[in-house]
């Protein structure tokens, strides 16, 4: 066997060009956002990087990168937009490599726990009870999503330990939402039982929409339609359409569509953001698309 053929150094050689193309790509990013104008010519610049680095796409967070900077163009996200959310991806990798550390494992752990209690199709009390003393253990999850959701929502359901069919109902179609079961008749008995229920994870469930006077930003790729025109139909009912998140902003609508970003040890930068400024006590929506194209 070759020094190349061995698997010790073909790991230890795939996290140095892993780590050497996430700090060119840093630099990359920095120099075009420099002046503040993206052009064509920058933009096609990160799709030939992308291209160059393809072969690192199922190494996170690389498919996260490939993904922003594909969908750039289809999906009239702005250019900026894409930059700053690749820096931040950058940034995560870098402070304390979200996607490696302990948290990331135990958030992984809580998906998996998820997948068990929901693989015979149904939560029984000795389940949720035991969920709920795995949460009590590792409060160090605290911010994470979906750590506190799921927390406030199983701690709501055992106060008076007791748990009636609709708690039961509602926990399972939060918890669905992360799992992925192989057995195609248990998914469907599950889909079944939790069709009424409606949950959006850190969305707002059947939010009270105001449009008028308003400011809605827009993150995520949308799945009916673009941005350009759920922004003239939020303007043409009396809101303000803005690409920017801040303490002004109202609501953050979040796309429908699959966001690698969003897997859920990264929530996204501009949803990350919005979870900070609710904890600083400013009123900011987070909805989902679906809920705002209703509205409207």
């Amino acid at each position: 066997m070759t020094n190349f053929e061995n698997p010790d150094l073909q790991v230890v050689t795939t996290k140095s060009r892993a780590d050497k193309a996430i700090n060119s790509l840093k630099g990359l990013l920095l120099g075009i956002i420099s002046d503040d104008i993206i052009d064509a010519q920058e933009m096609e610049e990160l799709r030939l990087w992308a291209k160059e680095h393809y072969d690192l796409v199922n190494r996170n967070p690389f498919r996260e990168f490939m993904l922003l900077i594909e969908n750039t163009v289809a999906n009239g996200i702005p250019p900026k937009e894409t930059v700053e959310d690749l820096y931040w991806l950058c940034q995560k990798y870098e402070h304390g490599s979200i996607y490696y550390n302990g948290i990331t494992s135990d958030l992984q752990l809580l998906q998996g726990i998820f997948h068990g209690v929901l693989a015979d199709g149904m939560l029984n009390d000795h389940e949720i009870f035991k969920l709920h003393e795995w949460l009590s253990e590792n409060e160090h999850l605290s911010s994470y999503y979906p750590y506190d959701e799921i927390r406030s929502l199983v701690l709501s359901i055992v106060a008076d330990k007791i748990i009636d069919d609709e708690e039961r109902t509602i926990l399972t179609a939060f918890i669905k939402q992360f799992v992925e079961l192989k057995n195609s008749d248990t998914a469907a008995k599950i889909e079944k039982d939790t069709a009424d229920v409606n949950i959006s994870g850190i969305c707002a469930v059947d939010p009270e929409i105001i449009f008028e006077n308003k400011t809605f930003c827009i993150t995520g790729i949308l799945s009916r339609g673009n941005r350009s025109e759920l922004q003239k139909a939020i303007q043409d009912k009396g809101g303000i359409a803005v690409n920017t998140i801040s303490k002004k902003t109202d609501y953050l609508i979040i796309g429908d569509t699959n966001n690698a970003c969003w897997s859920y040890s990264c929530y996204g930068r501009k949803v990350e953001k919005a979870l900070d400024l609710r904890k600083s006590g400013h009123t900011i929506v987070l909805v989902h698309e679906f809920d705002v194209f209703d509205a409207i």
